[in-house]
């Protein structure tokens, strides 16, 4: 229960929340379950979709999901973690006083912390299909992570505090 009351809590106190998730020492392992945590819940978020699509255009939904588990299980982790790495470097280059553990974290915990807005979109678009609403809520959904991971990243390049490492 400590990642889903933490999520719960990270949408009123996100900065808190990170420094709680990274914690006073590195570990790798909890980013990757970050990260894959994060992943899986978007790869379960886009069934709905998928279904919905296989069922409109007569396609075969296995081939669809086995997709989708490709992008989201086994790419979007290793894009994730270039992703972190470069904001790693380019934070260095503008003063930011994290370490590369602590811009990681920053990024898989805004996906993870966002990954309920993600399956709520799911199922929008899996139900309704495309419209003026479902969009909201995936702008709504995308807002939440780029907010979650803008404030992470102050928090761990610029933090007010000297950081607990």
């Amino acid at each position: 229960m400590g990642v889903v009351s933490d999520i719960l809590r990270n949408y009123r106190a996100p900065r808190a929340v990170l420094r709680h998730r990274i914690g006073p020492e590195v570990n790798e392992g909890g980013a990757l379950i970050t990260v894959v945590l994060a992943c899986g819940l978007i790869f379960v978020a886009q069934w709905p979709r998928l279904s919905r699509e296989a069922f409109e255009q007569g396609q075969d939904l296995d081939m669809m999901v086995g997709g989708a588990l490709l992008a989201w299980v086994f790419i979007m982790p290793l894009v994730l973690y270039a992703l972190a790495i470069a904001l790693h470097f380019v934070l260095r280059l503008v003063g930011g006083k994290q370490s590369a553990y602590e811009a990681r974290m920053a990024t898989f915990w805004a996906l993870l912390a966002a990954s309920p807005l993600w399956l709520l979109y799911g199922l929008c678009v899996g139900f309704l299909g495309a419209g003026a609403g479902v969009t909201f809520v995936g702008l709504i959904a995308f807002a939440a992570f780029t907010l979650f991971w803008g404030l992470g990243l102050v928090e761990v390049a610029f933090p007010k505090e000297a950081p607990h490492v």
